[in-house]
């Protein structure tokens, strides 16, 4: 691999036009088809899973009651203190705003609150339903604006209005200005590690590149299949931070080519052929993990992970092929002047092995000078910060989760407090009375049995549609649509579907909103172990495959494991339990987001992979040159802590610059990979990782000899291309202003 990367870089460096113009056609052509099939405004917020019982009665739904299909919002009416919307004046304001209501565009009909009930015993707060024709991601774009315009009768007279419903909500959010903070971080960290605003900006225009091409795709691709918000973001946020790395990687192994004195040509094909090989792996690990949510078997999560997937080999094929032509242009501009900060770091780290130690050295000193002690520290640490995840609570964050000033969020908490937690999330029963004798009976006894359930606050008559084929029953629990309360109360029901169709004849579903979002939650907590089953074995597999040994290996699988852990246990603590959530910006606990585990598992697989990687193939070199386990440790921490350092940092902060987004899946998706790359690179990777090695010495890098004989050598780190070449091979001088 690294002769066919050292080729590819020389060739793209120095056909460097080609590469431009084949790059510039590339983006010209994602923008077009995005431009003209795609776009922002067809992303939807679709969680669902095709086959699932939920999923089933509501495509039954959309035949029998085609009213009852679509989504639906509530219009909250709240009284001032000591009147009540019973009142004349306040009544009539009311009616009007109703009426309205029921011509806004794509409405169905709208119940008021007489037909449902939804009159607060003291008269402060009335609630109506309005349904729609439509599915909440066929919702013109401006269709809620124009409902909430219908409330102006009733605000007129006085009357607080808040909307909410199905209709809102979704938790998923699109890239804003103030994502920018992450990139405004990754110049000033690029800038502090090279030394240099030319090389800082490097990185940043390549990753950029890769945005365009990867986000770019993923948008043109809207027009073909739903794509959440919460997807694109995804993409973006992870191809930023892998785009920014990759080349990262690759640039810092060019300096420290050219400190040591190689031609530009020869120093790019030299970082391409050795730090690209990392990439690719590095690279190829991201893309499988993410590729690999396919086999959860839930669609949404799914096109997730291929979005990410694509954002993430775009940015290791511009680091393998754009980044080499840009150094072309740059040529000699790149080599440390001498006496610079940046010429001392450079060589401090491509000098001899007796160079003072740096900072990245000196701290894996202190990790390795205990072994034990240090390992045993940070396998408390990291315990501590897991334990809350064993209170792992997995739902759809709902309007209870919208930021505090909304008007979501305002409906939900009057509602939950004046009727019920449970009115915020209702059960819909669908019951097939196709077979019954009497449909009308049938229903009525389906819902007298259901009201008796522990757990069940209140049970709507029943409705039947014309044929009298089908019935709908819905049910108010008393818990909150995340409870444990509610998600038994569904399990309950449906154990009793044969005892009902033995009574009545009729056989029933429970399905609804919250229905879908308990199935979702089910399948994701049953898929997670198997999931991360998959994912360390592929990583004992790849890392067995690199480095020839069986320590590297489950030494990294332990530690991705601890990184993972720990990461789920700081969010349950901070989101669930509420603990500083108002550093993240959160008003109240929240359950985890039901994929939240699943793609964090994936992204920092990756990631950590990335950084095990980096690290440690560095200790392997110079293990491989001296024979002296600690040594090497100290030297491939001489020669990669700094970048690895800078690569986190800037990863770090790319994801915590989403932190402040008001989508609370992306919210947490955000804080929990922050979080994890946070803990995986500096407490696993560069404290815990070196005090291992540092406790099994020679035994790290041992393997039987027959199993080194029978695995594939990837030459990960570029052996073959130390050995001397002809003068035929020899690259050609280029001049400063990247000509040759």
């Amino acid at each position: 691999m690294a002769t066919l990367l050292y080729r590819l870089g020389r060739s793209c460096f120095h056909r460097r036009r080609a590469v431009f113009a084949a790059w510039l056609a590339l983006m010209a052509a994602v923008i077009a088809v995005s431009a003209l099939f795609g776009g922002v405004g067809k992303l939807n917020e679709e969680f669902s899973i095709p086959g699932s019982e939920s999923q089933k009665a509501l495509d039954v739904m959309g035949r029998a009651f085609p009213s009852s299909a679509g989504t639906s919002a509530q219009l909250v009416f709240t009284a001032p203190e000591g009147r009540s919307v019973e009142e004349a004046p306040l009544k009539e304001a009311i009616d009007n705003t109703l009426a309205k209501a029921a011509r806004a565009p794509q409405v169905a009909g709208v119940t008021g609150p007489e037909a449902t009930g939804t009159v607060s015993p003291d008269g402060r707060v009335a609630v109506a339903q309005v349904g729609y024709r439509v599915a909440k991601n066929d919702l013109d774009a401006d269709s809620l604006d124009k409902l909430d315009a219908t409330a102006a009768p009733a605000r007129a007279a006085g009357l607080r209005v808040d909307l909410g419903g199905s209709a809102f909500g979704g938790g998923g959010a699109e890239p804003g200005a103030q994502d920018l903070i992450g990139v405004l971080v990754a110049v000033l960290v690029l800038a502090v590690t090279f030394g240099s605003l030319l090389a800082a900006g490097m990185p940043l225009l390549t990753a950029l590149a890769g945005i365009l091409v990867g986000v770019g795709g993923v948008l043109a691709l809207t027009g073909l299949v739903g794509i959440s918000s919460t997807a694109l973001t995804l993409a973006l946020m992870i191809g930023l931070a892998v785009g920014i790395d990759y080349a990262l990687f690759i640039l810092s192994r060019h300096r420290s080519h050219l400190a040591e004195g190689e031609s530009p040509e020869e120093s790019a094909a030299l970082a391409a052929g050795t730090a690209g090989s990392a990439v690719v792996f590095a690279g190829l690990t991201v893309i499988i993990a993410m590729a690999g949510l396919s086999v959860v078997g839930i669609p949404f999560l799914t096109v997730m992970g291929l979005c990410a997937a694509l954002a993430v080999l775009a940015a290791v094929a511009v680091a393998l092929t754009l980044l080499p032509a840009l150094l072309g242009v740059v040529g000699t501009r790149l080599v440390p002047k001498p006496g610079s900060r940046a010429a001392g770091r450079e060589a401090a780290v491509a000098g001899p092995d007796d160079r003072a130690a740096n900072l990245g050295e000196r701290w894996v000193r202190l990790a390795t000078a205990k072994p034990w002690l240090t390992t045993l520290a940070v396998l408390a640490a990291l315990g501590a910060l897991a334990w809350p995840a064993k209170d792992l609570n997995l739902a759809l964050p709902d309007n209870g989760s919208a930021p505090a000033h909304t008007s979501q969020r305002a409906a939900y908490d009057t509602v939950s407090r004046t009727f019920g937690p449970g009115f915020n999330g209702p059960l819909v029963v669908l019951a097939d009375t196709s077979d019954t004798t009497s449909p009308k009976d049938a229903a009525a006894t389906i819902a007298k049995d259901l009201k008796g359930l522990d757990d069940v606050a209140a049970v709507a008559p029943p409705k039947l549609n014309a044929s009298g084929a089908y019935a709908l029953v819905q049910i108010v629990p008393r818990g909150a649509p995340d409870a444990q309360s509610t998600k038994d109360l569904v399990t309950t029901i449906r154990d009793r579907a044969e005892r009902i169709s033995e009574e009545t004849g009729a056989g029933i579903r429970v399905t609804g909103q919250t229905a879908v979002s308990i199935d979702v939650s089910v399948q994701l907590s049953s898929a997670l172990v198997p999931f991360g089953a998959v994912v360390v074995g592929l990583s004992l597999v790849l890392l067995l495959i690199v480095f020839r040994s069986f320590v590297v290996p489950l030494k990294a699988a332990a530690g991705f494991l601890l990184s993972v852990t720990a990461t789920l246990g700081a969010t349950v603590s901070v989101f669930q339990n509420g603990h500083f959530r108002g550093l993240v910006g959160v008003d109240a606990p929240t359950p985890t987001a039901s994929f939240l585990p699943v793609v964090v598992m994936a992204v920092l697989f990756g990631l950590a992979m990335d950084y095990e990687v980096f690290l440690v193939s560095r200790i392997h070199e110079s293990y491989a040159h001296t024979r002296r386990p600690l040594h090497a440790i100290h030297m491939g921490a001489r020669h990669s802590a700094r970048v690895v350092t800078a690569a986190a940092l800037i990863m770090v902060s790319v994801f915590a610059a989403f932190i402040s987004s008001e989508g609370m899946i992306l919210k947490q998706v955000a804080f929990a990979l922050a979080l994890g790359v946070l803990v995986d690179a500096f407490v696993v990777r560069m404290t815990l990782v070196p005090a291992v090695l540092a406790l099994t010495r020679h035994a790290a890098w041992w393997l039987p000899a027959g199993l080194t004989r029978r695995l594939p050598d990837v030459d990960l780190e570029g052996a073959r291309l130390n050995v001397p070449r002809q003068p035929s091979e020899q690259p050609d001088l280029v001049t400063a202003d990247g000509k040759g």
